[in-house]
């Protein structure tokens, strides 16, 4: 990477500077993230209680739609639950709106139960035509002292954390695909589960070396089998021997022992991959670098519903930005 090469004169470097060209309507878009009106959308209010059930058992109150706006208001506005309820029991009578809310209890038993709708159509609404997507994870901690209470008492902690994997759209920047799992699970078998969620070919697959590999790049050709495969080999990695044609990942074996790293990452177009780290530290400052939620199925609703509140605010306010006296960004 450049600033590993760099590392011993970075004092000396002087640091990137951008413009934002679109200032006014970037400007107006933060404000509408924090506008009440994004989040309790017509449609939820329209959609507030549950359809009546036709077999056995008791009704539902509140539909799924409900829970999911209850929730998301949650995480944008930093509450809990109790606060939600809260906040619902206050603005839904200033609206005129004769609606039940929801106790905190419900909030947190349906949230184990909550269900993603349309999970497999990520990339509907897009022109046709294959798209590069950008894979990487990162780890949330559990809610609770855990690793405190190990280091300043040697207390044994069961908690841990988990593992955010993610697709992002490289030319959107939209998160389009994510999985969770706990803090055992390998980055390159979370593949097969993200490709999965993605309707539409695969133009590029890029991805850090701690993806690199065979079942890797059997997953990406099985989803698309046109789709070009970029991800850094291991240091120690050679060229296979014998007379079978070189796969993708031989190339860049040879590719980089013959011109280097630094200008094989320049040809791939690998720079690109700071998107979806860029994307992740969006999802810490903005939703948090814990997760609130004590029960798994409690938490994967709970990551599903933030990287659904991300893309909709991308959506609000994307700033167009230029570098001075550099290329456009």
């Amino acid at each position: 990477m450049p600033f590993k090469h760099n590392a011993a004169r970075r004092h000396r470097i002087g640091r990137m500077k951008f413009k934002v060209t679109n200032w006014p309507e970037y400007e107006a878009g933060l404000r509408r993230r924090g506008s009440l009106t994004l989040w309790l959308t017509p449609e939820a209010l329209a959609m507030w209680l549950a359809p009546r059930r036709t077999t056995r058992g008791g009704q539902p109150r509140y539909s799924d739609l409900a829970i999911e706006t209850a929730l998301t208001l949650g995480l944008v506005l930093g509450l809990r639950l109790r606060q939600v309820e809260g906040l619902l029991g206050s603005v839904l009578p200033l609206m005129g709106l004769a609606l039940a809310v929801p106790d905190h209890t419900t909030l947190s038993r349906r949230a184990r139960t909550w269900q993603s709708p349309n999970k497999a159509h990520a990339l509907q609404g897009r022109p046709d035509g294959p798209v590069h997507i950008l894979v990487d994870s990162t780890g949330l901690q559990v809610y609770g002292a855990g690793q405190w209470l190990e280091e300043k008492h040697g207390a044994r902690s069961r908690r841990g954390w988990r593992k955010l994997h993610v697709a992002l759209d490289a030319d959107s920047s939209e998160i389009i695909a994510h999985t969770m799992t706990d803090q055992d699970a390998g980055d390159a078998s979370q593949v097969e589960p993200l490709l999965n969620q993605i309707d539409g070919r695969i133009g590029q697959f890029t991805a850090d070396g701690a993806y690199d590999g065979k079942p890797t790049y059997d997953a990406v050709t099985d989803h698309s089998a046109a789709a070009v495969i970029v991800i850094p080999p291991r240091a120690n990695a050679i060229e296979p021997a014998g007379d079978q044609s070189p796969g993708q990942r031989d190339q860049h074996i040879a590719a980089i022992s013959r011109d280097g790293r630094m200008k094989w990452q320049v040809s791939t177009g690998y720079g690109k991959r700071s998107l979806v780290e860029t994307a992740i530290g969006r999802y810490k400052s903005i939703i948090g670098r814990r997760l609130r939620a004590r029960s798994f199925h409690a938490q994967q609703t709970e990551v599903a519903i933030g990287c659904a509140a991300l893309n909709r605010m991308l959506a609000c306010a994307r700033p167009k930005s230029i570098r001075r006296n550099g290329p456009t960004t």
